[in-house]
Formats: structure tokens, sequence, C-alpha cells
């Protein structure tokens, strides 16, 4: 008997935290005006005697970092978490 008294105590409990979660926002609970945020888009160029520096930020966030060395190397691109630098070795 006390099982099932727990139990049952169990269970409106768990349908007490179902229904107090919030529903997820729509676009008719947020207004008719509601607009997606748009990120703000930086392009960056460093350039000095060795090397320009092109880097590419969405939303403060680094996409894309490229690298243009002047001693006629290659160009690379550098991936921005890892740091792993990549050549294009042929471009179609």
């Amino acid at each position: 008997m006390r099982a099932l008294f727990i139990l049952s105590l169990t269970l409106i409990g768990c349908n007490l935290a179902t229904a107090q979660t919030p529903a997820p926002a729509t676009s008719s609970t947020l207004g008719v005006d509601a607009k997606p945020i748009e990120k703000r888009t930086e392009r960056i160029a460093v350039e000095d005697t060795n090397a320009r520096i092109d880097e590419l930020r969405v939303g403060g966030e680094t996409q894309s970092i490229s690298v243009q060395p002047k001693n006629g190397m290659p160009a690379y691109q550098v991936t921005p978490k890892t740091g792993e630098r990549s050549w294009k070795i042929l471009g179609f």
C-alpha cells in the first residue's frame, strides 16, 4: 500500500513538472513585427611587408582566415578553431 502511495505521488509530481514547461515561442506568440536578428559581418584585412591576412567574422565569430604571403609562396587558409593550415593545390 505504501509503495502504491509513493508511486502515485511520483506520477503526480511528473505531471506537474510537465505542465509547467513553457511552450516554444512561435511567430504568433512573438507578434507580427518579429524579425530575425541579422548578424554583423566584418571583413578584416591586415597587410605588412611579408603577407596579407584576410579574416571573415560573422556575429563576432571568425569564420575564415586567408593568408597570402608576398615572397612567392602559395596562399593558404587557416581553420579558425584548430589553427590548422590548408593549401589549395588545384583550383577548378
